[in-house]
């Protein structure tokens, strides 16, 4: 839909410009006239298009947004215009694509948009609607400078528990990585090595020996066509997850997997505590409030059950009372936000509650490692323990039959 930029004179004779977007010049006008006397101009404004061509790939970190919103906090404290600001956060911000997006956005500013419909107009497949919709809501309460401080936290918060995750995950995968690089280095050409040598004695191999010998076999005969399923397999589980019975049916498999499960579920729970308690803060009314913090989150099965509560809450009901008939969402949490609703401070409590679940996922997720390492290692010892039975035990039979 077009957006065109006006000016216009009001009943009592001041001047104001600003942009409308309608079908058309006539319908623009029509949408003018029904607040002004008088339509001095109308300019249709044409979109930028990308000339990225790359530009749907590029993924915008939680650390840059965080970075973002607290230069925005720090220049708008300054008491800059907004145009500045966008400007000086543009030049300063290290992510290309944010940067290319907030030049964009200072442009659109300049033409009279407002700059959370600019941001929804130019970031709408790549800022969190998190960021958005917060921006929105500091516009409509006139205080934009404490809605960047709040995303500022929110942000850090959510880059510093991605990266204690992270963290967590690197020594067990690059553990993992190399030993699956070492069984198939084994498996396709040290075994195939000594197999001829053994089959050429004429004596009886052990059963661990020919055991290996079967695998290598397989391995080298169908190796190729298991990795080949196998990527069409995750190709086809992600197809499904894409569809609108296939996603919240895997993220509701996902919330039933030992130790994981309860993790991704309390992940949930402080993505949904965080976005309430930020966008209540920054003055959105509850039903909007809801509605973001439910498309923020994750897992798709927890989403729909937040998401559910809408008709409910918008009849008057309270919406700890619509969440208790939710069957995966954490009892703490909904018992948390009827007492934040009954006592009449739901952001604070919420925030209290995002904070302890961000522990408690920090704390499951460096248990379950704990155990993870070990089984590994476990597992190896298990696996060289096999090869080298395997290669000595035929060496021990022709000693004996000599």
């Amino acid at each position: 839909m077009p957006t065109y930029k006006y000016e216009a004179v009001y009943a009592g004779g001041e001047q104001v410009s600003g942009v409308v977007e309608a079908v058309s010049r006539t319908d623009a006008v029509a949408q003018i006239r029904q607040s002004c006397e008088v339509v001095l101009s109308l300019k249709e404004i044409p979109r930028t298009v990308s000339r990225d061509p790359l530009a749907c790939f590029h993924r915008i970190t939680a650390k840059s947004l965080a970075l973002t919103c607290r230069q925005f906090s720090i220049i708008l404290k300054a008491g800059l215009p907004l145009v500045q600001t966008v400007d000086l956060a543009a030049e300063q911000c290290a992510d290309k694509a944010l940067a290319q997006l907030l030049r964009q956005v200072s442009e659109d500013v300049s033409n009279g948009w407002s700059l959370s419909y600019s941001l929804s107009q130019r970031g709408e497949k790549t800022l969190p609607v998190t960021f958005r919709e917060t921006v929105r809501a500091g516009e409509e309460s006139g205080d934009l400078l404490s809605s960047f401080r709040r995303m500022a936290d929110y942000f850090e918060r959510m880059n510093k528990t991605r990266e204690s995750v992270v963290s967590a995950l690197t020594y067990p995968a690059f553990v993992l990585v190399v030993a699956a690089v070492v069984v198939m280095i084994i498996m396709g050409y040290a075994v195939p090595t000594f197999t001829g040598m053994f089959e050429s004695l004429e004596i009886e191999l052990p059963w661990v020996t020919r055991t290996l010998i079967g695998m290598s076999r397989f391995f080298q005969n169908w190796g190729l066509v298991l990795l080949g399923v196998f990527a069409l397999a995750v190709f086809l589980l992600r197809l499904y997850g894409l569809t609108e019975k296939g996603g919240p049916a895997l993220a509701r498999a996902q919330l039933k997997i030992p130790i994981v499960g309860e993790i991704v579920r309390m992940s949930g729970a402080s993505q949904f505590a965080h976005t309430m308690s930020t966008l209540l803060t920054a003055g959105m009314p509850v039903l909007q409030a809801i509605e973001v913090s439910g498309r923020t989150m994750t897992n798709l099965c927890m989403s729909g059950e937040v998401l559910q509560t809408l008709p409910g809450v918008e009849g008057g009901r309270p919406l700890g009372e619509c969440m208790s008939y939710a069957r995966e969402l954490p009892p703490m949490l909904v018992q948390m936000t009827s007492v934040g609703e009954a006592t009449g401070s739901m952001e604070s409590t919420l925030q209290v509650l995002a904070e302890y679940y961000d522990s408690e996922v920090d704390v499951r997720v460096k248990r379950a490692l704990s155990l993870l390492e070990p089984a590994i290692i476990v597992a190896l010892a298990v696996f060289v323990v096999f090869i080298l039975m395997a290669v000595y035990l035929p060496m021990f039979s022709m000693y004996s039959a000599i």
